[in-house]
């Protein structure tokens, strides 16, 4: 079944349009409150995307903070300048990719691969660059070639997760309130592509120059530590809980899930990122436990189409990647702020 779409007011999701219509897939989820996520949109006439988003644009932006993810599906985007032709629609403003940890290649424009990591490897929930301080509200996927099987980007509702941890482990989630979090990491001056999250200090502050790295670190509320060649990147403490103001929602606005909880060690060799609460206590492992457990149950993972456009509101939604099985697979990024 398929609903369709247009800009008319308060109730336009119930409206006939011309543009848009919603259409059903078995991966999505419905909750209590009638919510369906994320929302899946495909043309209903052969104007071009780039004409539709324009036209809609306002109902597009209230639908996205509405349902947290829309997937835009059938439409012709082809090829990387489709993709950042749709992202220029929008009209957002870029926010450059300073500060973040995943590997990225820049395509066109502004278009990124998503992430040059190995394919094989996971990529666990996360929000966005959640332990920089400056941080992009939307997303923008885009898949260039189509995984035979795996490779999916599941999605997560943020504040599902604060609900049912907050339920589970209450005085945890308290201690999350209460001291933030604080993420570490040693960083080579080189990239690692083989870790998901293995940027080096150079490519991660656009310079090699140390002392105007310190000094960008330095506005992003970042403090470097240098280790011969390598740097000790510490950030935070940040909040762990944030509120959608959008929504009135409480999210687990945090890269809990994933990061090494035991303390950091000064040793070049280990790249992965640790992180504990803001007032220096470690994580409990049952709670981390159980936060991914939560995770696996209540995402969303849709098997990638060519051509697909996701649009994610970042702030509203957790994103992870799987595993790829057959190759090949090709999923572009660009961040907004």
């Amino acid at each position: 079944m398929a609903t369709k779409y247009s800009i008319l007011g308060d109730n336009c999701e119930m409206a006939t349009g011309r543009l848009f219509q919603e259409v059903e897939l078995p991966e999505q989820r419905s909750y209590d409150d009638g919510l369906v996520f994320p929302a899946v949109l495909s043309p209903t006439t052969k104007t071009s995307i780039i004409e539709c988003i324009r036209s809609e644009k306002l109902w597009l932006e209230s639908l996205l903070q509405k349902r947290g993810v829309i997937l835009f599906r059938g439409f012709p985007v082809t090829s990387p300048s489709d993709f950042n032709d749709v992202v220029e629609a929008f009209d957002f403003p870029e926010l450059l990719y300073v500060g973040g940890r995943a590997p990225r290649t820049k395509v066109v424009g502004r278009v990124y691969t998503a992430n040059d990591s190995p394919l094989d490897k996971i990529i666990p929930f996360h929000h966005e660059m959640a332990s920089m301080p400056d941080f992009p509200s939307k997303l923008f996927f885009f898949c260039a070639e189509e995984p035979k099987s795996g490779g999916e980007t599941p999605i997560i509702l943020s504040h599902i997760v604060y609900e049912k941890m907050k339920a589970k482990h209450p005085d945890f989630v308290a201690q999350l309130e209460e001291h933030g979090l604080t993420n570490t990491k040693i960083m080579s001056d080189e990239d690692h592509p083989s870790i998901p999250s293995g940027r080096g200090w150079k490519s991660m502050f656009m310079t090699d120059d140390k002392n105007v790295a310190e000094e960008r670190a330095a506005k992003l509320g970042t403090k470097l530590e240098w280790i011969g060649n390598a740097a000790k990147v510490t950030t935070g403490p940040l909040p762990a809980i944030r509120l959608d103001k959008g929504s009135q929602r409480k999210t687990w606005f945090n890269n809990l899930v994933g990061t090494n909880t035991a303390p950091i060690r000064d040793d070049i060799d280990d790249y992965d990122a640790h992180i504990e609460l803001g007032n220096g206590d470690l994580l409990p492992d049952h709670a981390v436990k159980d936060c991914m457990k939560i995770m696996e149950e209540e995402c969303v993972a849709i098997p990638w189409k060519k051509g697909d456009v996701m649009l994610v509101n970042n702030l509203m939604v957790l994103h992870g990647r799987r595993p790829l099985l057959n190759p090949p697979r090709q999923i572009l990024a660009s961040l907004c702020k």
